[in-house]
């Protein structure tokens, strides 16, 4: 809410009444600018470094604390749609969450900050969400071809993806975003789910009513089948297939399903996964996309044989195989997947710092070129080669 609407309601904490109306401009003017917001800083504390992410949810900025530790932040500058409308709704959702949640694999939120309602900025505020500073995210540093990580290393990564997982879905919250992007990592090695602007409160069913969730969630090539086919009623599942997604891009160092749109997304997993039928996803033709999108049919699942090329370890391969199974309600929890053979046989998941180490550059998705890939198209057509009567090959190059 910008510092002009505060004085409208007259609140106690400005100890102004409605009769503020009254006032001249230049004292309304006046009282503004001396508004007091008892429990939000001034965002003039940091000083901004760079930009190091944009996107539908405003801009994000690598920040210095100017006084006291001088150490390094990240300021989220919330996205103000309609200002008419006040705060966002969608960001005190954001806040609310990330105020419950308190673990060492999620994000840390600071605290908010505004800057000083002033006639330069037509006395409207603009509020940052301030998060301790981590130095890379997972997709600039699988689009750097020097990053390279060995198998103890993925694991680790995972590991700590599903540890973070685990815990927010204990406590009943869906992320609902889950991509390389979103998966940050600090120097040291410690991996941080961020990003929390379309997460949500989840619960079972009421009443033997279907909860009515937005499935307009998650980016498209991380989107799970159950979204893409319409599913309203939906929960943890979700975000264990965006985990799967991630899990095979840190062999393949590129995403897995690039689909330009939602229809293409749906032949791409069929040709990975399988074709949607009743045999292996009970009760899939009553969703409410089924009978409107042009459904492959045909399609053996072969997510073992395309993955096998670039994943060596066949604990991997299985593990990867039970993330992004098409049923959901087959698709194994984060709980179950934490004590896969893949993280209990060696090597062993290690420390990250090490690798790390040796890259002093942060590298965030926004500072990078986009992920090309180029690499594994190579061995899409040989696989294309191979099918004496392919179905459909016309997005055939954008995935395995």
């Amino acid at each position: 809410m910008s510092a002009a609407e505060h004085t409208s309601t007259g609140t106690s904490g400005g100890q102004m009444s409605t009769s503020s109306t009254m006032l001249s401009l230049a004292d309304k003017q006046k009282y503004i600018e001396n508004y007091d917001f008892p429990y939000c800083d001034e965002s003039s504390k940091y000083e901004k470094v760079t930009k190091i992410g944009q996107g539908t949810f405003g801009e994000v900025f690598k920040a210095r604390e100017k006084k006291s530790t001088k150490k390094f932040v990240a300021l989220k500058k919330v996205l103000m749609e309609n200002e008419k409308e006040g705060f966002p709704i969608t960001a005190l959702r954001e806040i609310r969450i990330l105020q419950l949640l308190k673990h060492e694999n999620v994000v840390n939120l600071i605290e908010i900050c505004r800057t000083k309602a002033t006639a330069q900025n037509r006395y409207r505020s603009t509020f940052y969400l301030v998060f301790d500073f981590c130095e890379h995210d997972l997709a600039g540093l699988l689009s750097n071809i020097n990053v390279k990580f060995n198998l103890g290393e993925i694991k680790k990564v995972m590991q700590q993806l599903l540890n973070g997982l685990y815990y927010i879905h204990s406590n009943k919250i869906l992320h609902r975003d889950m991509k390389a992007a979103n998966v940050l990592i600090t120097k040291n090695g410690v991996l941080k789910l961020a990003d929390f602007g379309l997460a949500r409160a989840f619960s079972v069913s009421k009443n033997g009513l279907p909860n009515r969730y937005t499935n307009r969630v998650v980016t498209l090539w991380y989107r799970p089948p159950e979204l893409l086919l319409g599913d309203r009623n939906y929960g943890p599942p979700v975000d264990m297939w965006g985990a799967g997604c991630i899990m095979a891009e840190m062999w393949t160092r590129s995403p897995i399903m690039q689909g330009a749109t939602e229809q293409q997304q749906l032949i791409l997993i069929s040709q990975l996964c399988g074709s949607f039928t009743n045999d292996v996803w009970a009760d899939v033709e009553n969703l409410e996309l089924f009978h409107k999108m042009e459904l492959p049919m045909g399609h053996k699942r072969k997510v073992r044989e395309r993955l096998r090329p670039y994943v060596k370890d066949p604990h991997g391969i299985d593990l990867l195989d039970y993330l992004l199974m098409l049923d959901p309600k087959k698709r194994i929890d984060a709980d179950t997947a934490l004590n896969h053979d893949f993280f209990w046989t060696d090597p062993m998941p290690c420390d990250l710092s090490k690798m790390l180490s040796q890259h002093t550059q942060s590298m965030f998705e926004y500072l990078t070129p986009p992920r090309r890939p180029g690499h594994i198209r190579h061995y899409q057509q040989q696989m294309v080669n191979m099918q004496a009567k392919p179905q459909d090959n016309s997005y055939q190059d954008r995935v395995y």
